[in-house]
């Protein structure tokens, strides 16, 4: 969103801090670009008002297809400095202490004297940003609507155009005549709502004119202009809201909703005249979001319902108004409180809390369902002792946590099959059930159940999602059925349940195809056919596992994003987490590097999936968490919805832990019909959980594979799963994030290493295991970006941020390790570079790396994941080290106890070890120890925000290690 703020005139004679990692990445669109109304389609006015930009990181390169220019072109043309590397979580911490007056001084220190800074608030900058005269949109429109310009953003033009309206844009001091509108529009724009004196009386004479009542809409600083016009007060906030996530509760329903805001200015909900009442109310921090009129057609709200950047979520309130005018003009009444309240009304079905649940757990690992389950389980029955239920669990997998002495209050050591369950239900007489905790095992068990009517028989209730919603997501016919009845796409497909029929089908999809089959784990007996004997084969094989087999156009190359979506049995709807494939489309995502949140999506990208997502969660009824996957055209704004998940997954224990959201405790909560916005975010402690989380850092997940284990094995990884376990690193950049995760899947690379592998372009084409490493050596060897776009299909973006770690390489090469200097040493570590990998670089050894890195004070910082970026003060635990920082985010008082976790899932050591450390955790808690835990695995217990006082989700390397040693100085350290 950051061509939208720029060009928001609410920014005028501000410095802008972006703190989302991703500024830049898909450059600036065309200026020139104007729509049928002669508006800029891409911008909110028609020049940069911001007065400087500040972020962590700028992408130099942009590789959008929309792209014009890359940011840093366009910023350099308007005239307007930008300032990148600076830590703002730093400056963060700072601001939210109270916005403060800064400026951008170029040279060194000492500056000698510099002049008083000037205060934008003294002067009226609503008179600088509106319009001078008159303008027209629309003209030929059912209804003349007078948008009172104080810096508007061209978006609220769009959004009445869209609704046949016809504009007029008047200046903000624009005498006002009831007799030249239907309607009256108040925008937003910059400073203090006090200096505004002139537009405020013209408002209050149209509000008292009791002859010729006409609605009256105000947002932002309209909002408060209406407010202080009916004889509101305003204040000063210390820091304001502002960001894309910030969570409104409508008044009348308690119905919560994502919003887009920026003001720093609030209006006093105490000093509201008779007749008024509150409309929308802030879920963080209680300030005021909205005054309605009890009987008179006059509205206003703090947020943006516009948008752009930012969730649409609440875009209607441009319809309500509109039929406001209409009926005013037609001399009907219409109450627009009443309409708001009956537009936002949901009727839901809760039953009644049950006093005991059973869970249903995943049973033995196999590939494809591991040790997220044991970790999603142990939230879901966290969450229900602490509201005083009863837990049940069935999962006969000794070596979990779940199923350990002190979690669930009975542990049943059987198999997770129908006759089994029924036997504890009968035993146990549980009232409710939980089905998607345990992976597909427990939903096929669930499902089975339910057909054959013992749920009934024993008047156990389903949790949270109801099955019905569960079957029509698995069954891929019912599921595109469903997807098309709400105007949305899915890859064109059949099922088909033999091998004709697979033959038939292809031939009307059209090859290249890919074929799976239905109901089943990890994509297994999947796969891309190009012809039909290589069809015959896989159909065959697929047929063997399952009876239905799903024939899929194949979108190879197109690029992979999903959703992290949670929405309570009140339809309060959000997302949690996006994240991108590096990898595209044909290969699982188990076995994709992902990304979060996604790089190469524009704002539009990024909310178009996400409308999407929130209208297919409500169209299935799902009740909890669930993820969508999509394909989105890499050329244009296409995209079919692959499939929906209405379970907790694999990805969801990555998003859990890649934003500190905890998906799966929430989801437990959710399905006891508990509403999000009473759930407190339990990292913060003072916000709520029905929010987004606020992502200014990095993460990247990359699969391990354990090939070498197994003869005739082919290495070739594709649309079935099998990896055996997963890494997550945290970083401030893309390359830091990533070179780490590298480190993390096996510890005998350096990080991306061109000297493992000789270039090989079939391994580049064909994907296996060790591509990276294929790609790394091509990128010494020269090879273009276009190149190896042809080849891998893997976006350009994120193949340039390839290209930054190799060339640094090549340069670190040339340098002797005797002359290495602070610059080119410092620069190393930021792009994730590890000592070994420098000393390999320049001939020479890691020990004598750290002596010269700790003489040089090159040491990393220890920040926090707070879901907030900062914006609020939380006391999480929940720790990474960065070399892109300037500050650490807590105190280090001492006295800890380290433990070290068991890293990633291999073939012969996984969750058995992450249950050994969680009892050692637990142990010294019980001896009142406190404990610092250091582990990367983001499927584990033990990288739960609550196991230990201080997670370290970091590498389990000698120099990581010893880092935290040296900034913690723990106690001990315990290695068994």
């Amino acid at each position: 969103g950051y061509p939208e703020s720029l060009t928001d005139p609410s920014y005028h004679a501000q410095l802008l801090v972006l703190t989302y990692p991703l500024i830049g990445n898909y450059g600036v669109p065309d200026e020139g670009d104007h729509d049928e109304f002669g508006l800029p389609r891409w911008f909110e006015s028609n020049r940069i008002w911001a007065a400087g930009l500040i972020v962590g990181e700028v992408s130099t390169r942009a590789c959008h297809w929309r792209a014009k220019r890359s940011l840093g072109a366009w910023l350099a043309a308007h005239g307007v400095p930008g300032l990148c590397d600076v830590d703002t979580r730093a400056l963060t911490f700072r601001l939210r202490a109270g916005v403060t007056l800064g400026r951008i001084v170029q040279g060194v220190p000492p500056l000698g004297l510099l002049p008083p800074i000037s205060d934008p608030n003294s002067r009226n900058l609503v008179a600088e940003v509106s319009v001078k005269e008159k303008k027209i949109f629309n003209p030929s429109g059912e209804v003349t609507i007078l948008a009172v310009d104080c810096g508007l953003k061209y978006n609220q033009i769009r959004c009445l155009i869209k609704r046949n309206v016809k504009v007029v844009l008047v200046p903000w001091d624009y005498k006002l005549n009831p007799n030249e509108y239907d309607g009256l529009f108040i925008s937003n724009g910059p400073g203090d709502p006090e200096i505004c004196k002139k537009v405020v009386d013209n408002i209050n004479s149209v509000v008292t004119d009791k002859t010729k009542v006409k609605p009256i809409f105000g947002i932002c600083l309209g909002h408060q202009l209406l407010s202080t016009a009916v004889g509101c007060k305003t204040y000063k906030t210390s820091y304001g809201n502002r960001g894309h996530n910030l969570p409104c509760t409508h008044n009348g329903t308690g119905r919560c909703f994502m919003t887009s805001q920026n003001h720093g200015f609030a209006v006093d909900p105490d000093s509201l005249p008779q007749d008024w009442k509150i409309l929308f109310t802030n879920e963080n921090d209680k300030t005021n979001e909205g005054i309605i009129h009890k009987f008179c057609p006059f509205f206003s709200v703090q947020f943006h319902p516009e948008h752009t950047a930012g969730p649409a979520d609440l875009e209607f309130l441009f319809d309500i108004f509109v039929e406001a005018v209409k009926s005013y003009k037609l001399n009907k009444t219409y109450i627009i409180d009443e309409m708001i309240t009956e537009k936002l009304k949901f009727v839901p079905t809760v039953q009644e809390k049950p006093k005991k649940v059973l869970i249903l757990g995943s049973g033995g690992l196999s590939i494809g369902q591991a040790g997220e389950f044991d970790y999603s389980g142990s939230q879901g029955v966290k969450a229900l002792q602490e509201e005083k239920i009863q837990t049940v669990l069935i999962n006969p997998n000794i070596a979990t946590v779940q199923t350990s002495k002190g979690l669930a209050d009975k542990v049943y050591f059987l198999p997770i099959t129908p006759e089994y369950v029924e036997q504890v239900i009968k035993a146990e007489r549980p009232t409710g059930v939980l089905l998607t905790f345990g992976g597909q095992t427990a939903l096929n068990c669930g499902v089975e159940l339910q057909k054959s009517k013992i749920f009934e028989k024993y008047h156990v209730n389903v949790l949270g999602t109801p099955i019905q919603s569960i079957v029509d997501t698995e069954d891929r016919k019912i599921f595109a059925e469903k997807i098309n009845a709400i105007g949305e796409k899915v890859a064109p497909s059949a099922a088909v349940t033999s091998v004709e029929e697979a033959l038939a089908a292809a031939i009307q999809i059209g090859y290249p195809v890919m074929a799976r089959s239905a109901f089943s784990l990890g994509g297994m007996g999947s796969g891309f056919a190009n012809n039909e004997e290589e069809l015959k084969a896989l159909a065959h094989h697929a047929l063997s596992h399952s009876d239905q087999l799903i024939i899929d156009k194949s979108l190879k190359g197109w690029k992979e994003v999903e959703y992290e979506v949670v929405r309570d049995a009140y339809d309060n709807c959000i997302t949690v987490c996006n994240m991108e494939n590096v990898d595209p489309l044909g290969i699982h995502t188990g076995e994709s590097i992902v990304v979060a949140p996604s790089q190469t999506l524009s704002n539009r990208e990024y909310y178009m999936l996400r409308n999407t997502a929130l209208k297919v969660i409500r169209h299935f009824g799902i009740v909890g968490e669930c993820n969508i996957q999509y394909a989105l055209n890499p050329y244009s704004e296409e995209f079919f919805i692959i499939e929906v998940n209405a379970r907790l997954s694999r990805s969801s224990a990555l998003a859990s832990k890649a934003t500190g959201y905890p998906l799966a405790y929430v989801a437990a909560k959710l399905a006891l019909g508990i509403s999000l916005p009473v759930i407190k975010n339990s990292v913060t402690g003072v916000t709520t959980a029905c929010f987004e989380p606020s992502l200014d850092y990095c993460v990247v997940k990359i699969p391990r594979w354990d090939m070498a284990k197994f003869n005739r094995v082919s290495t070739k990884i594709g649309s079935s799963m099998k990896s055996v376990g997963e890494v997550m690193s945290i970083g401030r950049n893309f390359e830091e994030a990533f070179q780490k995760a590298l480190r993390m899947v096996d510890e005998n690379v350096n990080g991306f290493d061109p000297n493992i592998k000789k270039v090989n372009e079939n391994e580049l084409r064909e994907p296996t295991d060790k591509r990276m490493f294929f790609l790394a050596a091509a990128l010494k060897e020269g090879y273009t970006i276009e190149k190896l776009y042809e080849l891998t299909k893997i976006d350009r973006w994120f193949l340039e941020k390839f290209k930054n770690i190799i060339y640094y390489y090549k340069k670190l090469e040339l340098v002797d390790h005797s002359s290495i200097s602070f610059d080119i040493l410092k620069k190393a570590k930021k792009i994730g570079f590890s000592d070994k990998q420098i000393a390999a670089a320049i001939k020479s050894t890691e020990v004598a790396v750290r002596k010269l890195r700790e003489e040089y004070k090159i040491t990393p910082f220890v920040k926090q994941i707070d879901t907030v970026a900062a914006e609020w003060p939380a006391s999480t635990n929940y720790l990474y080290l960065t070399y892109n920082g300037s500050s650490h985010d807590l105190e280090f008082p001492g006295d800890f106890i380290m433990v070290l976790g068991s890293g990633v899932y291999r073939i012969g050591s996984s969750v058995e070890f992450d249950w050994c450390a969680v009892g050692c955790l637990r142990e010294l808690r019980n001896q009142g120890k406190k404990t610092i835990m250091v582990n990367y695995n983001p499927e584990t217990v033990s990288t739960d925000y609550d196991m230990s006082d201080r997670l370290y989700f970091e590498e389990i390397s000698f120099e990581v290690v010893m880092d935290i040693y040296n900034i913690e100085h723990p106690n001990g350290v315990i290695l068994s």
